[in-house]
């Protein structure tokens, strides 16, 4: 190819990877607005501070570990090396261009779109384990799960590793990103108990309403928007016309499965509570961007907006399973980004003539029992040692004054309850 034309596909390719990257670092601010507009105010400021620290952490231990791990060559197909990609000049110079196939890009712009992806990852535990857990258990787990857990089973898709080899596709992360955080706050949860007052001693689920619902729904568009990055990114190249219009189909494709999971959510709401729910709509949202996430490009745009919708329902049965089982999710994280995320995974096999019924489920069952056992170590370990909760009086007058030192909204709590 010529150099000329190589260098202008180079920049192309770069450009594109850094606003895609930048689109879904966006999304660090959906999943801030979603979780504070869901919570109670006492918890407001611990919730922002969670989610501004959990997304500096993210990015310094993905490159002092994480991007090393997770796509250096490993020591076999199953089990990364520490391969300090990022470390020297010649790999950090804006000027190489890294080759593949007819892929061009600079290490660092592939750098930057990654670290985000493991953010996302981290942000999805936060929403979960809100108004109980301490701040500094929280932030010492997002330590290990960024740095260690996320690239390890990573390097196993898409650092080339067992489950690649093995079939296993996931196109821009259902499963690899999203399942993973949603396993991981599972895991914690269920260490870590419900809020007071969720569940009754006979069996009564009692509602917590969130503090600030516009909140809350302006951090879902924002993420709405976001995804576009995070799905339109990951065909990592815009500088011929196929990928260009490949990109057309995968934001065609992520707006209407977003579109579908509202709709059925809310349906699936007014057919179950007799109202139609705002905060099942928004996870349906969640639901239907997850669903489409391992799969943006293939389908066509009707079997993306079903694929949305069934994500839809999904995550409306699977908020009302998990508080059957007790396991409190103040922000619907888990159902939203875990059960759809398995959905999707699963619906790849819908659109994609080269996946297979085995490398779908043994990738999912893989990345499961990695992430949930791992994490439910090192959550008990926390436990054991530092403690992961905060006392009941903390809890009861909010984490914002026992973490944090201060409130959100001061001049409107004085009949906090």
């Amino acid at each position: 190819m010529d150099t000329q034309v190589i260098e202008v596909a180079y920049a192309l390719d770069t450009f594109y990877f850094l606003v895609s990257g930048a689109l879904v670092m966006w999304m660090a601010a959906g999943f801030t607005m979603l979780e504070a507009g869901l919570v109670r105010t006492k918890s407001t400021v611990e919730i922002l501070t969670k989610n501004i620290a959990l997304y500096s952490t993210a990015c310094i231990m993905y490159m002092l570990i994480g991007y090393n791990i997770m796509y250096g060559d490993g020591i076999s197909s199953f089990i990364p090396s520490f391969m300090p990609i990022l470390s020297g000049a010649d790999n950090t110079a804006a000027e190489v261009i890294a080759s593949d196939g007819d892929i061009y890009y600079s290490n660092l712009s592939d750098f930057f779109f990654q670290v985000v992806f493991v953010a996302t990852a981290m942000s999805i535990v936060s929403g979960a384990v809100a108004e109980r857990m301490k701040l500094w258990a929280f932030l010492a787990f997002c330590v290990v799960l960024t740095g260690f857990i996320y690239p390890f089973q990573g390097y196993w898709s898409w650092g080339e590793g067992w489950l690649d080899d093995f079939g296993y596709l996931d196109y821009a992360g259902s499963g690899i990103v999203h399942m993973t955080g949603a396993v991981a706050a599972l895991a914690g949860v269920i260490l870590l108990g419900a809020r007071k007052g969720k569940y009754g001693p006979d069996g009564q689920i009692n509602a917590i309403p969130g503090a600030n619902m516009p909140l809350a729904t302006l951090g879902v568009l924002i993420l709405w928007l976001g995804w576009f990055g995070f799905n339109g990114g990951s065909e990592l190249k815009v500088s011929d016309v196929e990928s260009a219009n490949a990109v057309a189909r995968v934001f065609t494709n992520t707006n209407l499965a977003a579109a579908g999971g509202v709709i059925a959510a809310i349906i699936a709401s007014r057919l179950i509570f007799g109202k139609a729910d705002l905060t099942m709509g928004l996870n349906g949202a969640i639901a239907g961007l997850v669903s489409i996430t391992a799969e943006p490009l293939m389908p066509h745009p009707f079997l993306a907006m079903i694929i949305g919708m069934v994500g839809g329902v999904l995550v409306v049965l699977s908020i009302l399973a998990l508080d059957k089982m007790r396991l409190d999710d103040p922000a619907g994280a888990i159902s939203a980004h875990g059960t759809a995320g398995i959905w999707g995974v699963l619906a790849v096999l819908l659109s994609n003539p080269d996946a297979t019924f085995a490398g779908q489920i043994v990738g999912l069952v893989a990345i499961f029992a990695f992430v949930f056992v791992l994490s439910f170590i090192f959550w008990g370990l926390l436990k054991a040692t530092i403690g992961i909760r905060v006392s009941e009086e903390d809890e009861y007058n909010g984490v914002d004054i026992a973490e944090c030192g201060l409130e959100a909204y001061p001049e409107f709590t004085s009949g906090r309850k």
